[in-house]
C-alpha cells in the first residue's frame, strides 16, 4: 500500500495569539495613519508649534509601539512548551531591551527639550506688548467669569470679602471706594480681537480648574492663590468652547464657556457698550 504522510497542520496556542497580536498592531496602526488630523484648525498663532509636537510625539510612539508589539509576537512565536515544567531564564535579551528603552526615553526627552520647549515659550515667554488686549479670567465651582479693565487699563483690586455671586459680583469689587474698579467690565462670555496680541491672567477661586480651548492649543491649570498669564494671537474668527479639564467636582461636566473671537472694530463696539 502507498504510504500516506499525515501533515499536522494546528498550531500550538501561543502561535495562533502571536498571528492574533501582530494582526490586531499592523491593523491598529494602519487604522490610525489613514485617518485624518483630528484636530480642529488652527485659530492662534502659536499653533503650529504644538501641532508639529503633538504629531512627532504621536509617530514616535507609534513606531515604538509597533516594534513592542512585532517583537513580543516574535517571542511567542518562537516559544514552545517546556514538557518538565522547567522554568527558562531569558537572559540574552536583556540588555538589548535596556538599551533600546534608554534610547526611546532619550529621544522622547530631546523632543520635549526643543519642541516642546518652544512651543511652551510662544505662550508664556513672549514678552508682553502695549498694544495687547487684557482680561482676568476667574474659575469657580462651576463657571468661568471674565473681567476687562476698562478705559483706565488698570484692573480694581480684588476684595475677598466681597465675593458674591448672588449679586454678581465674582470678582470681589468694590466700586464705591476704588476708582479703578468703576469701569472694569465682567461678564460671562470672552471676546477678543482677531490678529491682536491678547494677555490673560489665569486664577480660581476655590479648588484647581483648568482653561482649555483646542482650536486656540491651550490648556492652562487654574490654581487659587496663583495669577498665571498666558499669552498668544488669535488668528480667525469664531466662536470656540472653553472647557474644565480637571476634575473639580460634581458640576464638572457643566463647567464651560465661550470665547469669540471678532474683527477689532466689532471688539471696540462690544467694549464700549458694556463701558457705559
Amino acid at each position: 500500500m502507498p504510504h500516506v504522510i499525515a501533515l499536522d497542520v494546528r498550531l500550538h496556542p501561543g502561535k495562533i495569539f502571536a498571528i492574533l497580536l501582530a494582526s490586531v498592531s499592523l491593523i491598529s496602526v494602519g487604522l490610525f495613519v489613514s485617518r485624518q488630523w483630528w484636530m480642529p484648525a488652527a485659530a492662534a498663532r502659536h499653533a503650529s508649534s504644538l501641532d508639529k509636537l503633538i504629531v512627532w510625539a504621536m509617530i514616535d510612539a507609534g513606531i515604538a509601539f509597533l516594534l513592542a508589539q512585532l517583537a513580543l509576537a516574535a517571542l511567542v512565536w518562537r516559544s514552545r512548551v517546556d514538557t518538565d515544567a522547567r522554568v527558562v531564564p531569558f537572559t540574552s535579551g536583556v540588555r538589548v531591551a535596556v538599551v533600546l528603552s534608554v534610547l526611546f526615553i532619550s529621544l522622547e526627552l530631546y523632543s520635549a527639550a526643543t519642541l516642546g520647549r518652544r512651543a511652551w515659550g510662544s505662550m508664556f515667554s513672549v514678552p508682553s506688548t502695549a498694544d495687547r488686549v487684557r482680561a482676568q479670567v476667574m474659575g469657580q465651582q462651576f463657571a468661568f467669569y471674565f473681567r476687562y479693565p476698562g478705559r483706565d487699563g488698570q484692573f480694581g483690586p480684588i476684595h475677598v470679602e466681597k465675593i458674591d455671586a448672588s449679586i454678581g459680583n465674582y470678582f470681589g469689587l468694590d466700586t464705591k471706594k476704588d476708582e479703578a474698579s468703576k469701569d472694569d467690565v465682567v461678564v460671562a462670555a470672552l471676546v477678543l480681537p482677531v490678529n491682536q496680541p491678547v494677555e490673560l491672567i489665569l486664577s480660581s477661586q476655590d479648588v484647581i480648574h483648568s482653561f482649555y480651548v483646542r482650536e486656540l492649543r491651550i490648556q492652562q491649570d487654574m490654581v487659587p492663590g496663583m495669577q498665571i498669564p498666558v499669552r498668544f494671537t488669535p488668528t480667525k474668527i469664531g466662536k470656540y468652547e472653553i472647557t474644565c479639564t480637571q476634575l473639580c467636582g460634581l458640576g464638572h461636566y457643566r463647567m464651560r464657556a465661550y470665547l469669540e473671537v471678532v474683527s477689532a472694530s466689532d471688539f471696540e463696539k462690544w467694549i464700549q457698550a458694556r463701558e457705559h
